[in-house]
Formats: C-alpha cells, sequence, structure tokens
C-alpha cells in the first residue's frame, strides 16, 4: 500500500466511541436546554417570591420570619437545585441522576486553586471589612454559636449550585468560552436573586443591589475556571458557595463585593488564554458510568472534542 493510500486510510477510518450517559427518548441536553433551566428556575422562585410579597404576614406566621428558618425561602433557594435535578431526570433517567450526582466526587485540582478558595475568599472578607470598619466584629458570643450557623451554609445556598454549575455552565461552555459563559451564569444567578432584597427579614434586604449584582458576577468568573480544573466538580462549586455564605466572615457590603470584582480582574488577566478560547471548559453534565462503557454507548461532548483535538 502507497503512503497516499494509508493516509487516505487513516483519516477515513471513525474516531473510536467513547461511552456517554444513557438518555431517555428526550435525548441529550443540549446548549438550548439553559434557557429551558432559566425559565423554570425563575418561574418557581421568582412565583414563590411574589406570594411572599402578598401575603407576607399570613407566611410568617405559619413558618416563622423570613430567612433560612423560613420553609418557603428555603424551597426559593433550591429551585435551582430542584430544577436541574428533575431536568436530568427527564432526559437521562435514574441513572442520569447517579452519573450527575457523581460529579460531587471530583476534588482534584491544584494547590493553588485549593489555597485560592480556602483561604483567598476569606481574606477578601476580612480586606473588604478592613475598609468597613467591621473586620474585628464576630456575630458570635460564645464562639462556639458559629458551629450550628454553619448547616444552613452548607445545606441551603449550595444546593443553587446543580443547577448553575451543575447544569447552566457546563450547556453554555459547550458554544461560548468560558469566560463568557460565567458572566451569562453570574448575571442571571444575580437576577435572580432580586426578590430576597424585596422581603424584609432577609439579609440581603439590608445591602446595596448593584454592588451585590456585580460581585455575583465576579464571583462566577472566579469559580469557573476553578470548576474547569475540577473538570466539572460540582464539590468545588458547592463549597465555594458555602465560603461565601461562611457566618463567621465580619459583614464587609459593598468593600466585599468591590474586592470579588478585582479578583475576576486579575483571574481573566493570568488565565485568558483559557478563559477567552471555546472548547475549553468542563461540558458534561452527566459522567458515563462503568456499565455505560462496557456497553459501549456514543461519546459524549467532551470525549468528541478530545477525539477532533487528537493528532492523527
Amino acid at each position: 500500500m502507497t503512503h497516499k493510500a494509508l493516509s487516505e486510510t487513516r483519516t477515513s477510518s471513525p474516531a473510536p466511541q467513547v461511552a456517554g450517559p444513557p438518555t431517555t427518548r428526550h435525548g441529550d441536553m443540549t446548549p438550548r436546554s439553559v434557557w429551558w433551566f432559566f425559565a423554570a428556575t425563575f418561574a418557581v422562585t421568582w412565583g414563590l417570591g411574589m406570594l411572599v410579597m402578598l401575603f407576607l404576614d399570613p407566611i410568617e406566621s405559619v413558618f416563622g420570619p423570613m430567612g433560612y428558618t423560613n420553609p418557603v425561602f428555603v424551597l426559593m433557594v433550591y429551585s435551582p437545585g430542584f430544577v436541574a435535578l428533575v431536568m436530568v431526570w427527564r432526559h437521562y433517567g435514574v441513572r442520569g441522576l447517579k452519573g450527575f450526582l457523581r460529579r460531587l466526587t471530583l476534588w482534584r485540582m491544584s494547590l493553588g486553586w485549593w489555597l485560592l478558595l480556602l483561604l483567598g475568599m476569606p481574606a477578601v472578607f476580612y480586606a473588604g471589612a478592613a475598609v468597613n470598619g467591621t473586620a474585628t466584629d464576630f456575630p458570635f458570643d460564645p464562639w462556639v454559636g458559629v458551629l450550628p450557623a454553619l448547616i444552613p451554609a452548607f445545606l441551603i445556598g449550595p444546593i443553587e449550585e446543580l443547577g448553575w454549575r451543575g447544569i447552566a455552565l457546563p450547556l453554555l461552555q459547550r458554544r461560548f468560552a468560558p469566560l463568557w459563559s460565567a458572566l451569562i451564569v453570574g448575571a442571571v444567578a444575580a437576577l435572580w436573586h432580586t426578590p430576597a432584597f424585596l422581603m424584609s427579614g432577609t439579609k440581603q434586604s439590608a445591602w446595596s443591589y448593584w454592588p451585590f449584582f456585580f460581585g455575583v458576577v465576579a464571583i462566577s468568573v472566579i469559580l469557573t475556571p476553578m470548576f474547569n480544573a475540577a473538570r466539572g466538580s460540582l464539590l468545588v462549586a458547592a463549597v465555594f458557595h458555602a465560603q461565601m455564605n461562611g457566618p463567621a466572615w465580619p459583614d464587609a457590603q459593598p468593600w466585599d463585593m468591590l474586592g470579588f470584582v478585582i479578583v475576576a480582574v486579575v483571574i481573566v488577566l493570568v488565565q485568558r488564554r483559557t478563559m477567552l478560547t471555546p472548547g475549553t471548559g468542563a461540558v458534561d453534565v452527566v459522567l458515563p458510568s462503568r456499565d455505560d462503557a462496557r456497553t459501549g454507548r456514543p461519546a459524549t461532548t467532551t470525549d468528541r472534542a478530545v477525539e477532533l483535538k487528537r493528532p492523527s
């Protein structure tokens, strides 16, 4: 066989198939699915928010003050996660839900990212509090009171990440570079929080809206390269969100939000090659199982992208 024929044979050979998640009759999620996710999430949260604003007194008389102890407020916060779980089940079934939640086991990323997550984010709060004159404030006396306060910090807010980083960010990164995907998710998430600013009793009701808005967008930009470095880890996203809700951090509004904007700008400048290049972000919603690998199911979007980039 001539060299030309051998080359043609090699080029025409189909790329090997890598296992992907099983699908239902609804098919795979696509970038278009993210807009259905946004619409459903806003419908649930803002619908409940409207009911709360119209019937605040009766709701608080039954469920208690508005905030993390109020079941209606908790349901509003949970809505991105609940909508995400329903969509994954609808498209991939129960096995798909298992593959989706397996992303909670992904934790490997560089030590630098872990240090930024665990130490750098609290440092931004304290830097903002220093400007605000509240750096020495500690809202718990005795200090052990912070321990039960950690429960809602880890079990309420982080559930949002099943939606924002579980579905929205991976699907957007199939079409856009990580930076643009992060900005979209951040802007939508910031807008989604609006009802909390209109309800008395929530911590957001005492804050200025626009610093918070831009701070949430910046936080999305900061989290995105960590999320991608950990291959789409829901664990990293949940821990990051818990850090943002940390009950021990002093009140630093609005200077902490400005700090997050500065950190986000620095990260984009340092990571500009990957942040501005399409196809460099994690895009899988569901991780394939070992059973899928044995049955030879079709490749996922990430697997196909790897095959296309692999040299012949």
